[in-house]
């Protein structure tokens, strides 16, 4: 993700969630925060159709976003982010990832159930927009050997 990206991931930021990013929050994120990895997909005209997003911090990489335009979504372009995301993570030293999801969020879920991530908490009342909870999800240590079978078999299925 670039600076000249922003205004796209805005956009497709604000039609996903329902509760946005301050307006200079990846701004911040890509200029100021060492641990911090965004990634965009684009179209084959270039076009930003979605985003990603994660902090590694020692052996851990935490996922903070994961977005994609809503006219492009079943196309398998939020399984590519999050394959992208985890390349990353191991290349920065990263075992393991966490995140937190709407128990609502039932594509997403699928997308981290897919991947090896497993339900490991509940935040009660994390949401601020409903008090809706966040399930914490860890993905098992992405280095051993059933983490990279299974990376590899989405890698074939992605493309």
């Amino acid at each position: 993700m670039t600076l000249d990206d922003l205004s796209r991931v805005r956009d497709i930021e604000q039609d996903s969630f329902a509760l946005p990013w301050p307006k200079d929050a990846y701004r911040a994120e890509i200029v100021e925060n060492q641990a911090a990895c965004y990634l965009t997909a684009r179209d084959d005209e270039g076009e930003v159709v979605g985003f990603a997003g994660m902090w590694v911090i020692f052996d851990e990489a935490h996922v903070t976003t994961i977005a994609v335009d809503r006219g492009r979504r079943g196309q398998r372009i939020g399984e590519r982010l999050l394959l992208a995301l985890i390349e990353q993570a191991l290349a920065r030293g990263a075992r393991w990832m966490t995140l937190e999801v709407r128990p609502s969020n039932t594509v997403a879920l699928a997308l981290y159930r897919k991947f090896g991530f497993r339900d490991v908490a509940l935040r009660k009342r994390y949401y601020s927009d409903n008090g809706e909870d966040a399930l914490v999800m860890w993905s098992g240590n992405l280095r051993d050997p059933e983490s990279q079978a299974r990376l590899t078999a989405v890698r074939r299925t992605v493309g």
